[in-house]
């Protein structure tokens, strides 16, 4: 009869350890280069088989859009390989959302690899990883399985080796929009300086580990060029911002959202505790490990 649930699943956020745009495409989307870097908050997805091909989201925290990413991508992929089976998943929602961390794309990109498996239908990572470009720019990372040079649209990744490193992560109470982000006339205006021109992933040699080059990056070689558009719309990613650095004495916005992460230590453990009872109210923060792979990278071929 095959399997019936697949139960704990989990989808790692993720950080941007740089986020430089490059360019902009005819069709509006902007080229970015940057790093992104998985790290160990994460929700948890549970998902059960249905014989009737329904397919229904349960949520377990907090509450989410009616038609949010999960459900979007079981429907491509029961389109795309004509599956008769369904689903119930059950979300528990702990990484915030409106925050930069991927949350969502990960959420997405955890339900094509639990529903590949679940439903027999053993389809390799590139075919999953080009029905995920079709879902969001961040999908085709979770979905890759590894840290990785991200550049386009999203859709280049160069897989790189980075020695686990410890990030302190603020997620300030305010969320913020993606497209609100990048439709300001700030984004864009700092692209000048430090650019690598060509291609990130030249900078490196294939599968060497690039922990100094992210370092030069991290240490003002590198930044995040949507930061300046977000504080414009959002007063408490400065403040978020500035109260990290103050602690840790380095910040930086991740991706298009509010959060802020400062990095404190790459041994076994981070260099100070997280201050969690200095936070203002409303505010989320952890200390987080990053990771070397998805959890879940070995469930596609």
């Amino acid at each position: 009869m095959g399997l019936r649930a697949l139960l704990d699943l989990p989808a790692p956020a993720k950080l941007n350890l740089f986020l430089h745009v490059v360019g902009r495409r005819a069709d509006g989307y902007h080229l970015l280069q940057s790093v992104f870097v998985l790290i160990d908050w994460v929700d948890a997805l549970h998902l059960e088989r249905r014989d009737d091909g329904r397919l229904q989201r349960h949520d377990l925290g907090l509450a989410l859009p009616a038609d949010d990413l999960c459900l979007r991508a079981a429907r491509a992929l029961q389109r795309a390989s004509g599956s008769a089976l369904g689903a119930d998943i059950s979300i528990d929602k702990r990484v915030p959302w409106g925050a930069g961390l991927g949350g969502g794309s990960s959420d997405a990109a955890t339900t094509l690899l639990g529903l590949n498996r679940l439903w027999g239908l053993a389809w390799p990572r590139e075919r999953l990883l080009t029905l995920a470009a079709t879902l969001g720019a961040d999908v085709p990372f979770f979905v890759g399985g590894r840290n990785a040079v991200v550049e386009g649209v999203g859709e280049r990744l160069t897989p790189i080796e980075l020695p686990r490193a410890w990030y302190a992560v603020v997620k300030p109470a305010s969320p913020l929009s993606t497209a609100a982000v990048f439709s300001s006339r700030l984004v864009g205006r700092s692209v000048e300086a430090d650019i690598v021109t060509g291609s990130f992933a030249d900078a490196i040699a294939p599968g060497a580990v690039a922990d100094e080059w992210v370092c030069k990056l991290m240490s003002g070689h590198g930044r995040n060029d949507l930061q300046a558009a977000a504080e414009d719309r959002c007063d408490e990613v400065a403040q978020a911002a500035a109260w990290l650095h103050a602690r840790c004495g380095n910040s930086r916005m991740t991706g298009s959202g509010s959060a802020v992460f400062a990095r404190v230590g790459t041994g076994d453990q981070p260099e100070a505790a997280f201050p969690t009872e200095a936070l203002p109210p409303g505010w989320e923060g952890r200390m987080c490990r990053s990771l070397t792979r998805h959890p879940l990278a070995d469930w596609a071929g």
